[in-house]
């Protein structure tokens, strides 16, 4: 290759003549085309593990299309959500806390008793934890539906099985 006299380049240097790439940004409108139904079924697998994948699915990592700013995600719904499982002694010592604003209000209440009465409330939490903390985030987590039991009322929307 030759050096010309005056080129605005050093020698070796060959000037780009291709057209550089764009960064792909998924439209909101093409997004909720898009979305599909899942199902997680929670039977005898870790609350960890149930969670994340639920998250990446709501948020939309799991597709080519993912935009951190725009909800790409899909719909989740998780099944027999009372038979989700701890390891080691942390169905004893996990607790949830609500706080009722007055003092002397904190309540604290163990895994095994919440599970019994809201079966629900385990996922929701961890699944919400791994969420953003902003309005894209509580848009997220009203694509979550958690069941107690293997029945939905979600047949219509013809929801695939993913196995963990």
């Amino acid at each position: 290759m030759e050096r010309l006299e005056n080129a605005p380049f050093p020698a070796g240097r060959v000037p780009r003549t291709e057209v550089p790439m764009r960064t792909f940004v998924e439209k909101p409108a093409a997004a909720i085309e898009s979305r599909k139904w899942w199902i997680i079924d929670a039977m005898n697998q870790p609350l960890g593990r149930v969670a994340t994948r639920a998250a990446t699915i709501l948020r939309g990592k799991n597709k080519v299309t993912f935009t951190p700013h725009v909800d790409t995600g899909d719909f989740v719904i998780i099944i027999n959500a009372n038979q989700v499982r701890l390891t080691g002694r942390k169905p004893l010592q996990k607790h949830y806390y609500r706080y009722s604003g007055h003092p002397g209000g904190l309540t604290a209440t163990s895994f095994e008793k919440v599970i019994v009465k809201h079966p629900e409330l385990p996922l929701q939490q961890a699944v919400k934890g791994m969420l953003p903390k902003n309005v894209l985030g509580r848009q997220l987590v009203t694509k979550l539906k958690i069941y107690g039991s293997a029945q939905h009322p979600h047949a219509a929307q013809k929801p695939e099985l993913i196995t963990l």
